[in-house]
C-alpha cells in the first residue's frame, strides 16, 4: 500500500490533494492542473478527489478558502500594529505562492461560497486591524482609503517579488525593503 493510499484512509485525502495543489499552483500556475494528476500525485484512484471536492473549481474554492484562513492567523498572530501586519501579509504571500494565486485569481473559485466568504472576510478585517493603529492622520480620517492603500502595498509587492520583477536576490530578506516602502506610504 503506498503511503498515498494510508493517508487516504486515514482520512487526509483532503489535506494532501490541497498541499500537492499549492505546490503544482506555484510551480507551473492553476491552467493546467487537473483532479486525475492530484489523484496520480496522491497515489489514490482518479475519482477520490471529486468526493472532496466535486470538480477543479470546488478544489480552487477549497485552496483560496485554506489560503485565506491561514492569511488571517498569520496576520492575527503579528498583531499589534500595521508594520507587522504587513511583514506578515508579504511573508505569507512568498511562503505559500499557489495559495497565494489561487487566492486572487476569481476566476478559479466560486467566490460566493460561505466559507471562503468567511476566511476573506477574517483576512481582511486582520490587515485593517493593522492599519487601525497607524498614526498617520491621513490614515486616521479615512480608514477605508488607508485600509485600501494598504492592501494595495502589500499585496503589489508581493506580486511584483514573487513575479521576479524587483531586482533582488530572491533569496534576501524582504522585510527591510518592507519597512522602507511602508515607512514612505505610512511613515512608520
Amino acid at each position: 500500500m503506498s503511503s498515498g493510499r494510508a493517508t487516504y484512509h486515514h482520512g487526509d485525502l483532503r489535506a494532501t490533494i490541497l498541499a500537492h495543489a499549492a505546490v503544482l499552483v506555484a510551480e507551473r500556475g492553476a491552467d493546467g492542473l487537473s483532479l486525475r494528476e492530484l489523484a496520480r500525485a496522491a497515489g489514490v484512484s482518479h475519482a477520490a478527489p471529486a468526493h472532496h471536492f466535486t470538480d477543479r473549481r470546488g478544489l480552487f474554492t477549497a485552496l483560496a478558502t485554506e489560503g485565506f484562513r491561514m492569511l488571517a492567523d498569520a496576520l492575527k498572530d503579528a498583531r499589534p500594529d500595521f508594520l507587522d501586519a504587513a511583514l506578515a501579509y508579504v511573508r505569507f504571500a512568498i511562503a505559500h505562492p499557489g495559495h497565494y494565486a489561487v487566492m486572487f485569481d476569481k476566476s478559479l473559485y466560486n467566490a460566493a461560497d460561505a466559507d471562503l466568504v468567511a476566511a476573506e472576510t477574517a483576512a481582511g478585517n486582520e490587515l485593517a486591524a493593522g492599519v487601525r493603529t497607524l498614526d498617520d492622520p491621513r490614515a486616521k480620517q479615512d480608514p477605508q482609503a488607508a485600509a485600501l492603500a494598504a492592501w494595495s502595498l502589500v499585496h503589489g509587492f508581493s506580486l511584483l517579488w514573487l513575479n521576479g520583477a524587483i531586482e533582488a536576490d530572491p533569496d534576501k530578506d524582504t522585510d527591510p525593503i518592507v519597512q522602507r516602502v511602508a515607512g514612505m506610504l505610512f511613515g512608520t
